[in-house]
């Protein structure tokens, strides 16, 4: 790996919604950065992409989370399992074979609330168990995460419910905003503007292992539109339903768990770097979204 101040960067994920924000962010640096739509899979073909790129730092972006939800992969279970699974460990392996650092956007959506891990009491750290198999897509990411924890060169960041400062239809926010009925539980969510950079610390220091990648707290769903109606769209209006009435509508459960994010607050004091809790990220998020004139 080449020493700091050297690294290159290749985005696998083409330029998807997450790598598209990673690649703008890392060219604002100044940093070296491709991005490459070359499936993970694909074995003979991700050598050579490496080979001829000749990163020091993988961003695997990439992955199948189903269009244009997770209900998708409980019909398409092959093609989720050759791109969450064989594909996300065939790329780590080849990025292993060729000592390059490789970070995998990966998913907290592996956890549920149960008897020991309520709804505001204790939260769910990196070395828990996942507990969650409502839906085909969990289970794949559970699987993965099992598998590439023995890699020592990949760094795997857990992220829940992503929400970037504009209305991407992948953005959470776009996605509940949308829906006629919301369930309102409390969430770990991660924020694109305060956690993306922090990601590239991370990975410029070739740290590895599992870190539980959100905001400290969790947001219930009412919370989150309650100050998207304060900041960005006042006439908002929108219902609650419960979750019994949501798995009518649904083919695949949803997770809905709070992360213990110790770990990664504690890593990021060693580079000077805050995270802010939930609620207050939020409402910054939204209050640049509205100066950016987003309605």
């Amino acid at each position: 790996m080449a020493p700091t101040g050297q690294e290159s960067f290749l985005i696998w994920g083409g330029e998807g919604w997450v790598a598209g924000h990673l690649k703008a962010l890392l060219q604002s640096q100044g940093k070296k950065v491709e991005s490459t739509t070359v499936r993970m899979q694909n074995r003979e073909q991700v050598l050579a992409e490496l080979e001829r790129v000749k990163p020091t730092h993988v961003l695997n972006c990439a992955g199948c989370t189903g269009r244009p939800n997770v209900d998708w992969c409980e019909d398409h279970k092959e093609d989720t399992i050759r791109s969450n699974v064989i594909g996300t460990i065939n790329l780590s392996d080849c990025c292993f074979l060729k000592d390059i650092h490789c970070t995998v956007f990966a998913t907290g959506c592996i956890y549920t609330y149960d008897d020991k891990h309520p709804i505001g009491g204790q939260t769910y750290k990196e070395t828990d168990p996942a507990n969650f198999d409502g839906s085909f897509y969990s289970e794949t990411k559970a699987y993965t995460e099992n598998v590439l924890k023995a890699y020592k060169n990949t760094l795997i960041l857990r992220l829940r419910m992503p929400v970037s400062d504009d209305l991407h239809s992948r953005n959470f926010v776009t996605k509940i905003a949308k829906y006629e009925y919301v369930v309102d539980i409390p969430n770990s969510n991660t924020i694109l503007h305060d956690l993306l950079p922090a990601s590239i610390l991370l990975a410029e220091d070739n740290v590895t292992g599992i870190y539980n990648f959100t905001n400290p707290g969790a947001i219930s769903h009412n919370e989150v539109l309650s100050l998207f109606k304060k900041y960005v769209r006042p006439d908002f209006t929108w219902k609650n339903f419960t979750l019994e009435q949501q798995s009518k509508v649904i083919k695949a459960g949803r997770s809905n768990c709070e992360l213990d994010t110790t770990k990664l607050i504690n890593k990021l004091k060693e580079y000077n770097y805050e995270v802010p809790e939930i609620h207050e990220a939020y409402a910054q998020c939204f209050q640049r979204m509205a100066a950016n004139g987003t309605k």
